[in-house]
């Protein structure tokens, strides 16, 4: 036989594409329409159903970027359609390419009721099925008219992504108002035309599957009338029953496909226009719930479910009856999919904690899965935060994105800090925004790492990032594809049953073990700073506010705040989504976020004023209270009283120009260009840096990646560096022991003081900088005489390693990543500590020396300059503190972390002292936090993990009387298998493994 598939094929694409998809909606009648354009922000839906509106008529323009809209649509359903399925056909002027990423529209009823969303891929709204004729019809359209940020011409700057600068220029043009009959013996020739003709192109040309499936496509289209297709419709379908019900084979791949649309709380849209994203991703979801019964759809982030709550009671009472149906399903567990990389310790468990929480008190679900299909990488301390949540799996399919290795398994345990493992699963269909086209079927079915030992994968589907979830034509596709012969299986499940199938099948899974490296969007650890730093500081203003105000309830009359310190803990959640913390987001998401954090600080600020004014009461007494979990200058953790005097620093000219600091335990020489050129540790008789190098030297870079602006630093930018060692000012700092060096390059100006702390092993580095730059990429780098072959970067509840080497490609692709407050490097005995109070971005390079020594080089990443999606990244004043730790053991990295970003606070008081509410024996055991229980029992909860990697005896003493101690969940729950501590009295003994962390809930007496 002749070999004629191409001829058929392009006939198939012809006529689906000119005849039979525009027979869909045979007869249509246009609409009347009429607009009314908010001022300013959204308004509320009464008052824009209320709105008095002016004629406008389709192909004329509408819409300034940011805008609301409200159109009014009316018509009469024409007497001769009696019988028929009439739908109105709305479109706003869409780009069926761009679902989420331009305008959208929720319709209403005349009486405020959510009828369903609009979005390029959902244009429809049903009248009637079938219809009496001569219905009057009346919707109301709340339209956004969300600029594109992302064009087909991607990464390009613009002044959209603000409303303060994105101008009043219409973007969209409204393109059809109709009324319309569906045919829906045509729609499901479409479907079946569609499943078909993308199965075949998938399977082997030698496949006689794909010859039946092509003789039958060409029957089909040889029984459709061109002229009329309608009419031979059902003849052209009945050719294709027999192809489309053939089974099949036994050992098929079999996908579990849940409705989804991953909704970013904020990326190329503000945080105000995700609230109605999720409104009318919502409305679709629940109305396609009622037509389809085998659909389930899945929704992560509490934020959102609480944004529909607080802000569309109307759409909640339908999202709650499907919840209750169990058919519109609460997933993950977490409070947004946020960042894994850089929340601290206490914020990663919070995400948690508030996000099981929400689902439990409004659903009575209590998630088994964490669920972040998007987020750029994973921290190795996760897996240890999961199961403490009460939770078991996790799923993502973000490494697929990796650019240089291909990650081996789909289906494994990874295994944390702490030897805790998780289930996970990669859906190998490579995205969450699966549409059930043959191909992404067959690439799940293809790709699967794990044939032969496990054969179920998971397909999120619908359109997301902006939102719209499923539609009717995937629904469509996935019963054709439930069991058809040449195609991986497919059938709508919840995401507990797939992986109940999935962990049941698969047993002894592969381990992974260490972080879930991202080989992509590394940049993310340092874009937008101010961001990163809004972040960290409202951290550890919560641990001190939860700290002092618990001290403040058990020894005083103060009122602990408990639903202020709730809601301000969603608020930093919130802004740790994947897409604001790492700095992808457009211009007005990080100034609105700039606020927040200020706003935050401010209540925050005013929280632990008010609880130490109240433990040290009214005198002149001054009292430094700590808040680190290590005593420091006399003054025990969690406790205040006198700090004790230090030493002495000196500071004196240096022979060849610059200055020598002093204090007795290092030496610091700074030559005249302000580099550090000897920082000796005078015990250890030791130089830190490698000879003839220089530490705090300011490196900047080109940065112009492929793509991805915001989000990437390729490896190339590397090829080109310039050293920043001319020096405006070298001089003594106001102090008179410290150094302040002043420079100046390109547009911008950098000034630093550099200073001893009195009695301690730690050179503080405070750099200012004022950037002006444009596509630069700024580092500070400590080349240090270090022999390492690995290196420590704290991470939540812990540390890992990572190699310095780059002996296979999976370690040359960490050429960028991150830390939380320390990175730590040491030969046996003698190590050195990098600590931040800000920054997340690093590299370690290591190097032979022609003396035989190996330089291990560490460099901070301070700021970037991309021009995507926000053209103006990080112009401005920024602050950073850093500090070079020589002789520093893990402890003592762990340690100085925690002080970098904890300074102590003084206040004036009657007291002497005020003593810790607990007290922990032992040094390597880190409380996180100390706070009441969230029930307002009046319990205090305490949570603490082993911090060095080893084993630990803790012995906590409680600074009131104790009546009983559980064991708990993060989320204050009781663990019935836990051991409990030992207690006598107030004190509580129990062994700790390696990185283990532990919450207590203590009842008081």
């Amino acid at each position: 036989m002749h070999d004629d598939r191409g001829l058929v094929e392009a006939r198939l694409k012809r006529v689906l594409d000119e005849r039979i998809r525009p027979a869909v909606y045979p007869e249509s009648v246009p609409l009347e329409v009429a607009v009314w354009n908010a001022p300013g922000e959204p308004v509320p839906v009464e008052e824009g159903l209320a709105a008095t509106p002016s004629p406008v008529a389709v192909g004329d323009r509408w819409g300034a970027p940011w805008g609301t809209s409200w159109f009014r649509v009316t018509g009469t359903v024409p007497e001769e359609w009696a019988g028929k399925t009439v739908e109105a056909l709305l479109d706003l002027g869409f780009d069926e390419n761009m679902p989420g990423f331009q305008c959208e529209g929720l319709v209403y009823r005349p009486d405020g009721t959510p009828v369903k969303g609009l979005n390029p891929r959902n244009q429809w709204v049903r009248i009637g099925a079938p219809v009496a004729g001569g219905e009057e019809v009346r919707l109301h359209i709340e339209a956004a008219s969300n600029p594109v940020i992302l064009d087909y011409h991607p990464f390009l700057p613009t002044q959209l992504g603000d409303k303060e600068t994105a101008g009043g220029e219409p973007q969209y043009k409204l393109e059809r108002m109709d009324l319309a009959v569906l045919d829906e013996t045509v729609w499901q020739l479409v479907i079946d035309l569609e499943v078909l003709g993308e199965l075949m192109a998938e399977l082997p040309v030698e496949s006689a599957r794909r010859w039946d499936i092509l003789r039958a496509v060409e029957k089909a289209l040889d029984a459709v009338d061109l002229q009329n297709v309608g009419a031979t419709a059902a003849a052209a379908r009945s050719q294709l029953e027999a192809v489309l019900a053939a089974p099949a084979v036994p050992s098929a791949h079999r996908i579990s496909a849940v409705g989804h649309a991953h909704i970013d709380s904020a990326w190329l849209w503000p945080l105000r226009e995700t609230v109605r994203k999720v409104a009318r991703t919502t409305s679709n979801m629940t109305a396609l719930l009622e037509d389809e019964p085998d659909f389930v759809f899945a929704m992560s982030q509490a934020q959102q479910w609480a944004w529909v709550k607080e802000h569309r009671p109307e759409v909640w009472t339908r999202v709650k009856k499907a919840v209750a149906d169990g058919r519109f399903v609460p997933t993950g567990g977490m409070w947004v999919e946020s960042d894994t990389n850089m929340p601290g310790s206490e914020a990663m468990a919070r995400q948690f904690v508030h996000g099981k929480r929400f689902f439990i008190d409004e659903f009575g679900v209590d998630n088994d899965e964490a669920w972040l299909p998007d987020t750029f990488g994973f921290a190795a301390g996760l897996p240890q935060i999961i199961k403490a949540a009460g939770s078991k799996w996790l799923l993502t399919q973000k490494i697929s994105w990796s650019q240089t290795n291909k990650f081996p398994h789909h289906t494994f345990q990874w295994e944390g800090i702490d030897g805790t493992r998780i289930f996970t699963h990669f859906p190998p269909v490579d995205t969450y925004n699966c549409s059930m086209k043959g191909s992404e079927i067959a690439h799940a079915a293809n790709n699967f790492k794990d044939k032969g030992v496990a054969r179920h994968s998971l397909a999120p589907t619908g359109w997301g990032d902006g939102g719209g979830g499923t539609t009717r034509e995937m629904v469509a596709k996935a019963a054709r594809l439930r069991d058809l012969e040449g195609s991986a299986t497919v059938v709508w499940e919840t995401p507990e049953k797939f992986f109940e199938k999935a962990e049941a099948e698969y047993p002894n899974a592969p381990v992974w073990v260490g972080e879930l490296y991202l080989e992509l969007h590394r940049a993310t650890l340092t874009s937008q700073a101010k961001t990163k730093q809004g972040n960290r500081r409202s951290e550890h203003l919560l641990r001190e506010a939860e700290l002092w105000a618990a001290t403040a309830a058990v020894r005083t009359k103060f009122s602990y705040p408990h639903e202020k310190l709730d809601r301000l803990w969603k608020t930093v959640l919130l802004h740790q989504f994947h897409d604001i913390l790492p700095g992808s987001s457009i211009a007005w998401v990080h100034r609105e976020a700039r606020k927040t954090y200020e706003a935050v600080a401010e209540e925050l600020n005013g929280i632990i004023d008010a609880a130490q004014r109240a433990l040290a009461g009214e005198g002149t007494t001054t009292l430094a209270f700590n808040s680190a979990p290590h005593i420091r200058d006399g003054v025990p953790a969690g406790g205040a009283r006198t700090p004790a005097v230090g030493g002495e620093c000196t500071l004196v000219p240096r022979t060849d120009g610059g200055f020598v600091l002093d204090n007795g335990c290092l030496r610091i020489e700074i030559d005249e260009r302000g580099l550090v050129v000897s920082a000796f540790d005078l015990a250890a008789d030791r130089e830190t840096l490698a000879p003839g190098e220089a530490a705090n030297l300011l490196q900047i870079h080109p940065d112009f990646p492929n793509m991805w602006d915001a989000w990437d630093v390729d490896e190339f930018y590397r090829n080109t560096v310039t050293d920043l060692v001319d020096a405006d000012e070298v001089v003594p700092g106001d102090d008179g022991v410290s150094v302040r060096i002043v420079r100046s390059f390109g547009a911008s100006k950098v000034t630093q003081v550099l200073s001893l702390a009195p009695g301690e092993w730690r050179l503080d580095l405070d750099t200012e900088v004022d950037w002006h730059e444009t596509e630069k990429f700024l580092k500070m780098a400590f080349p240090l005489d270090v022999h390492a072959e690995r290196y420590a970067s704290e991470t939540q509840f812990g540390h890992f390693f990572r190699p310095t080497h780059t002996n296979t490609s999976w370690e040359a692709a960490k050429f960028e990543a991150c830390n939380h407050r320390f990175v730590h490097m040491e030969e046996p005995g003698w190590g050195v500590a990098v600590v931040n109070d800000s920054t997340y971005g690093h590299d370690v390079t290591r190097t032979v020396r022609e003396d035989g020594g190996t330089t291990t080089t560490v460099r901070v990443s301070l700021l970037r300059a991309p021009r995507f999606p926000d053209p103006e990244t990080d112009q401005g004043m920024h602050r950073f503190r850093h500090a070079l730790v020589p002789g520093a053991a893990i402890g003592d990295a762990v340690r100085e972390g925690w002080r970098i970003n904890l300074p102590q606070r003084k206040v004036a008081g009657g007291a002497s002292e005020v003593a810790p509410l607990v007290t922990v024996a032992q040094d390597a055991v880190v409380v996180t936090a100390l706070k009441l229980a969230d029930d307002d029992s009046g319990d205090v909860v305490v949570r603490f993990h082993e911090s060095r990697g080893g084993r630990s005896q803790a012995t906590l003493t409680a600074g009131f009387d104790v009546e009983s101690v559980t064991v708990t969940d993060l989320l204050e729950r009781p663990l019935p298998d836990a051991t409990a501590p030992d207690q006598d009295g107030n004190r509580l003994t129990l062994k700790l493994r390696p990185f283990e962390l532990v919450t207590l809930r203590i009842k008081r007496a």
